[in-house]
């Protein structure tokens, strides 16, 4: 029982994820072109004929931007809720749409690919777990503050995504607009250093062999810093930075099948943003 994972880019500039078996993966959002997504893929030795599906987060520039000409080009079935469609502003002329439900687990192969709802500025957002036989992978990005959702499913994860987008003290110094800094820091934005730690910390499962560090900010991160704090913490977790520039090389992810879990502590929204 084996996943492949990679981030194909990671950043504002673009966003895909890779995820798979021998067999079929799926891409979680396509925010780079089609020639760039095949040309990093060839790098890694990974074929776009085993890519079965792409499933869409939410509607942002960053994430869906690829989206139209490689589902034209590979006749690929996109993932994607309604509200998020009539958002994009896209043409999918020729492009097999399908919807999908939060809390709804779609087979794509041997793939499992479960949505779930999250804290974004966008008009449907969600996150993902894709799961072969019990093994979990998991995308967390794009995420105001790690809602119950988030925690409930960062826990079943052997793999993560995990956005550590800004530092506080960069953002606030840094020289982004009043109201930029705060639609960022303010619930709905991205995660913070501090409260991708701070999920990590007390919910990173025993079994989580790796965490890919994702969506970093040019401007208000670091990506030296935040791989020094999290791998003071990760207790035998391989802690990788996802990089807006390049591919990351390609993880295998096993383990033994876990049990989803009860929620144990929780997050509430007023505790991540005091």
């Amino acid at each position: 029982m084996q996943l492949q994972i990679t981030s194909l880019n990671s950043g504002s500039n673009g966003n895909c994820y890779y995820i798979g078996n021998d067999r079929e993966a799926v891409l979680v959002d396509a925010g780079i072109s089609c020639r760039e997504t095949e040309r990093r893929m060839k790098r890694l030795g990974l074929h776009m004929s085993k890519v079965k599906a792409i499933f869409v987060s939410h509607e942002h520039s960053d994430h869906i931007k690829g989206i139209p000409v490689l589902a034209r080009k590979y006749g690929l079935p996109v993932y994607i809720t309604p509200g998020t469609l009539y958002n994009c502003r896209l043409d999918f002329t020729g492009v097999q749409v399908l919807h999908f439900e939060a809390f709804e687990v779609i087979k794509v192969g041997q793939l499992e690919v479960k949505a779930f709802p999250k804290f974004h500025d966008a008009r449907d957002p969600h996150s993902f777990i894709v799961s072969q036989q019990s093994i979990n992978v998991g995308v967390f990005t794009d995420i105001g503050a790690p809602c119950d959702h988030v925690i409930e499913h960062f826990q079943q994860c052997h793999a993560a995504f995990l956005e550590a987008n800004y530092d506080e003290g960069l953002l606030e110094k840094g020289h982004y607009p009043y109201y930029l800094k705060n639609r960022i820091r303010g619930g709905r934005g991205h995660l913070s250093n501090r409260q991708a730690l701070s999920l990590f910390t007390a919910y990173k499962p025993e079994f989580m062999s790796h965490v890919l560090l994702s969506h970093l900010s040019k401007d208000n991160n670091n990506p030296q810093l935040v791989k020094e704090l999290f791998s003071l913490h990760a207790e035998g977790t391989e802690v990788i930075v996802a990089s807006r520039f390049e591919e990351t090389p390609v993880y295998t992810i096993s383990g033994e099948p876990v049990r989803p879990k009860n929620i144990g502590k929780q997050i509430s929204l007023f505790d991540v943003l005091a």
